[in-house]
């Protein structure tokens, strides 16, 4: 079976208009008459990206949130977004139409049209959203790939909720070793990411580097440096953790290391000059959002993970790969 990474290799001699940029990053970016014009698509496929009873109207959310989230990384202004559905039942389709259409209104991203499909009996239902964005006009549109030694590494949000909260549902942890608060807490999470368009396009001129972190911290910080030609130090100490996680999973390195490869974060990761801190918590303070500086960019490569000043062996899985 081919492999994410070695297909999306081959796919590079393919995409060489410098909109694609090179594939490193989660989106095109095409300038069109003094404007950037940002596209990227996702796609949700059953049992693999959304578990078989998960309300529709959650998945349509997940669907849409997932995008804008990629939106968001390049400090894009959400302008509409494109959808592909694959019919199913009457019941189920009708539900998952409220959830695209509160998740649309709820994102400011229109509905402008797209396709559908019926599947063959027993194939996994499979949903694919084509988001468009206005790039930012005083600044270029972020990459991951812009890191520079130096530069202060931040997240906004908090990790791990997703992953736990994706736990709490298909039962690998126990219901009642939960708080059900929490549990309930947790499970949005997982089912209904909530980026933040506003928070990119403010940080847009402040960063080096921005991505979204949609895999994993850990395996989409690798990607950063790798894309940067630079080595990231991460401290396992800094990276903020939500009451709900320290009261169910604990904080300490166990607690923390499931955290930052759980995935599907949908935070921001971004890197900017330590002289911009003040301006970036400024920015991030009057839009109610947190963020939480967590490591370093240094000359090197790869990535050096860090817990109270001692080294950490980096897992063998650094976050989810297909």
């Amino acid at each position: 079976m081919t492999s994410e990474f070695a297909f999306i290799e081959a796919l590079r001699a393919i995409a060489t208009d410098p909109a694609a940029r090179g594939l490193d990053d989660d989106a095109a970016v095409i300038e069109i008459g003094g404007e950037k014009l940002v596209l990227t698509m996702d796609t949700m496929v059953d049992s693999v990206h959304f578990l078989p009873d998960d309300p529709p109207a959650d998945v349509a959310w997940k669907l849409v949130a997932v995008n804008v989230s990629d939106l968001a990384a390049k400090g894009a202004e959400p302008l509409g977004c494109l959808f592909s559905h694959a019919l199913g039942e009457d019941g189920w389709d009708t539900a998952f139409l409220a959830g695209l259409k509160a998740a649309a209104e709820h994102f400011a991203i229109p509905l402008l049209g797209g396709d559908t499909v019926r599947m063959p009996e027993g194939a996994p239902r499979s949903f694919s959203l084509t988001a468009l964005g206005r790039g930012p006009r005083d600044c270029p549109v972020p990459s991951r790939s812009g890191a520079q030694p130096g530069d202060r590494v931040w997240v906004s949000g908090t990790i791990g909720d997703s992953g736990l909260g994706l736990a709490v549902l298909n039962g690998t942890l126990k219901s009642d070793a939960v708080v059900p608060e929490h549990a309930r807490w947790l499970g949005e999470r997982y089912r209904r990411p909530a980026p933040v368009p506003a928070l990119g396009m403010a940080l847009a001129s402040m960063v080096n580097a921005m991505m979204d972190i949609s895999d994993g911290l850990l395996v989409d910080a690798r990607r950063m440096a790798d894309a940067s030609a630079a080595r990231i130090v991460l401290g396992l100490e800094s990276v903020p953790l939500s009451r709900a996680l320290r009261e169910t999973a604990g904080q300490d390195r166990a607690a923390r290391l499931a955290a930052v490869t759980a995935g599907d974060d949908y935070c921001l990761l971004f890197t900017a000059p330590p002289e911009r801190t003040a301006r970036i918590r400024e920015l991030a303070a009057g839009l109610g959002c947190e963020v939480n500086a967590v490591g370093i960019v240094v000359k090197g490569d790869g990535l050096t993970l860090m817990h109270d000043d001692q080294p950490v062996p980096l897992p063998d899985r650094l976050g989810y790969q297909h």
